[in-house]
């Protein structure tokens, strides 16, 4: 086996058969880790994210948190009330895409696949980054050597998703329960601590100051808790992504799919709330910008809000502490894996209805859609490096894209209900629609409101580029629709075609010398029965020409040798100009043109051959009424392989 196919084996595995794509579908244990890991992760940077915009105003601030942690979790068990009539209503894995293009119009479905794109690759690019800072906490070398850390940890999640996504869930399973588990022992340690022995808990940084960069009262102070409250909301990313992949369930799968979001909804709102009574009775302070926090030590970094909890909950002692740093750190690099399972699902959707290229439609060798896991994690990559893998300025770019894609989902949905309402007469058919239209109409208005709250607060702090972005990629998207709308209709046929015969064949067999892969060449040529065969060859050099031409007359070779003069020494144009010709000179012809062409074996063969080849075919291709056949020929490398 050659070398690249055996190193595919060995991190993707054996090809699986269609046949066996039944076998993939996921169960509810396996799906909560592997849709739900992004929402579940959000957790251990949401309640962090809500104390460093408080923070710009002070400690004192800091009793918002509660209050806006409340209102984070009123939006998300509306979001995810919501998210379940989606699921029952389009079990086809569109999710938002197909809720607003049946609903809304195409163009606005190609708007939320545009918003949802950049926010899958948002979600890979952040969660990566604060697995990175979270292991920094307490691995200094990890810190002054992040940016590297992050793209390698992309790239394992990526080989990871590439093997399948059943098997890829169930490695990933048990660290993403993993990390639940160590969150709620947490929790319930620091509720005995706290009642049961009135314990008083405190942060290492408890003791600290924060410099507020500015007094905040009346208006600034709402617009700052209102900030601080759309930073939270990042606790809401990765809902959509149960939504976007039911047909991943097992059957029943709409059902499965919905209870799936109704314990996503419960353990991450619990976990969400813990944190946040945590961090606030445990006094712990974290600042942007270290200078702003009067304590730190010179040289040190600012420890992560969840590694701060876990040290004051268990005193110091390093091995719990060390265990929830590295539980937070590996779900939030798995959390990846919900965006690596939600873009090429949505990306194979968007290839079918023709706004993608076509080849992010097709499965790989293990049935998931190898060509957009490639993709995201190369977008990602691009994104850790721009950032410096800094969670801080990604998380500005954050949740834009979300709730967007809430915002006119749940549009869509309740425009779905108006319609079934229309043509549905029975009262009790009629009952459920209605409840489940004012779910919609609840969701909509908060995460309507939402989304003006976050695109004013974060606009000016990274937003805009996300602002930017989407109608970006919406006219891409579109243009690339458009094409392949030009494709299918030219190639259409409507039944009275004429296939018309060409008036003759034109034969043309490049030589460069006379040995055994031109004489095949020759032979195949002449067996084709062309009207006109020729033999071309492009003086390059005049003694290897006249070598040539001696050898064609002592072989007695039957058909005739044209030279071509070529006196700059190129080899393609003299041959494209020449063709040019004989098709001026008989339009009503067809030229074929024979490449003699060497089949390698070895990938770095490839380089030392068929390059003049691979260029002549390459221009041959815009000339109207030619065609290339190449003829090969098997070097020794490549039977070895065989």
């Amino acid at each position: 086996m050659p070398a690249s196919p055996l190193l595919k084996r060995l991190f993707v595995g054996r090809a699986l058969t269609n046949e066996r794509l039944g076998e993939t579908m996921l169960p509810k244990r396996i799906a909560l880790p592997v849709f739900a890991s992004d929402a579940l992760s959000s957790n251990a940077y949401a309640t962090q994210e809500i104390l460093l915009v408080l923070a710009l105003g002070g400690f004192s601030l800091y009793q918002y948190g509660v209050w806006v942690a409340l209102a984070v979790a009123l939006v998300y068990f509306t979001v995810i009330a919501s998210y379940r009539q989606t699921v029952h209503a389009y079990p086809g894995g569109g999710g938002d895409y197909e809720v607003v293009s049946e609903n809304l119009g195409p163009n606005w479905g190609v708007f939320v696949a545009s918003a949802l794109l950049i926010d899958y690759v948002l979600t890979v690019a952040v969660s990566i980054s604060a697995a990175v800072a979270n292991l920094g906490s307490i691995i200094p070398f990890v810190e002054y050597h992040n940016v590297w850390f992050a793209v390698g940890l992309i790239a394992l999640v990526m080989l990871m998703n590439l093997r399948g996504v059943k098997e890829s869930g169930a490695f990933f399973a048990i660290p993403v329960y993993l990390f639940i588990a160590s969150i709620f022992a947490m929790m319930g340690w620091a509720a005995v601590e706290v009642l049961v022995f009135g314990e008083t808990l405190l942060a290492e940084s408890a003791g600290w100051e924060i410099v507020a960069e500015n007094s905040f009262a009346g208006l600034a102070l709402a617009f700052l808790v209102a900030r601080a409250f759309s930073s939270g909301t990042t606790a809401l990313t990765g809902i959509e992504a149960v939504a976007n992949g039911v047909p991943a369930f097992r059957e029943p799968k709409s059902k499965n799919a919905a209870t799936t979001l109704a314990l996503l909804g419960v353990i991450s709102m619990a976990m969400f709330a813990g944190i946040t009574w945590l961090a606030i009775k445990t006094q712990v302070k974290v600042t942007s910008i270290d200078a702003d926090l009067i304590g730190l030590p010179e040289g040190q970094a600012q420890k992560t809000v969840i590694v701060q909890i876990a040290d004051a909950v268990f005193h110091r002692n390093a091995i719990p502490v060390l265990v929830v740093a590295i539980a937070t750190a590996t779900i939030l690099a798995l959390a990846a894996n919900t965006a690596f399972t939600g873009f090429p699902v949505l990306g194979s959707v968007l290839a079918r209805d023709g706004y993608l290229p076509k080849q992010l439609h097709t499965r790989g060798d293990r049935l998931a859609f190898s060509n957009g896991i490639m993709s995201l994690a190369a977008l990602a990559v691009v994104l850790v490096i721009v950032f410096q893998a800094d969670v801080s300025s990604l998380i500005q770019l954050y949740i834009i894209g979300v709730f967007i894609s809430f915002t006119l989902s749940q549009i869509g949905m309740v425009r779905h209900w108006n319609r079934l309402l229309r043509d549905e007469q029975s009262p009790a058919v009629r009952r459920p629609m209605f409840r489940s239209r004012l779910v919609n109409l609840i969701g909509l208005a908060m995460t309507g409101s939402v989304l003006v709250i976050v695109l004013v607060t974060k606009f000016t702090k990274g937003a805009w580029i996300v602002v930017v972005l989407i109608p970006l990629i919406y006219v891409v998207m579109k243009a690339i629709n458009r094409h392949y709308e030009r494709v299918r209709t030219e190639m259409l046929t409507y039944g009275d075609e004429k296939v018309t015969l060409p008036a003759r064949v034109h034969v043309i067999v490049l030589v460069s010398k006379v040995h055994k892969p031109a004489l095949r060449a020759i032979s195949y040529a002449r067996a084709s029965r062309p009207t006109v065969i020729e033999a071309v060859t492009v003086d390059v050099d005049h003694s290897e020409t006249r070598i040539l031409e001696r050898e064609w007359e002592r072989q007695g070779i039957p058909i005739p040798l044209k030279v071509l003069a070529s006196p700059y020494r190129e080899v393609t144009r003299p041959v494209l100009d020449y063709v040019k010709a004989l098709r001026e000179e008989s339009p009503q012809d067809v030229v074929t043109i024979f490449i003699p062409e060497y089949v390698v074996g070895r990938w770095w063969e490839q380089l030392l051959h068929n390059q003049s080849a691979l260029r002549l075919k390459s221009r041959l291709l815009f000339v109207p009424g030619v065609m290339v056949t190449s003829v090969p020929w098997r070097l020794g490398s490549s039977k070895e392989d065989v």
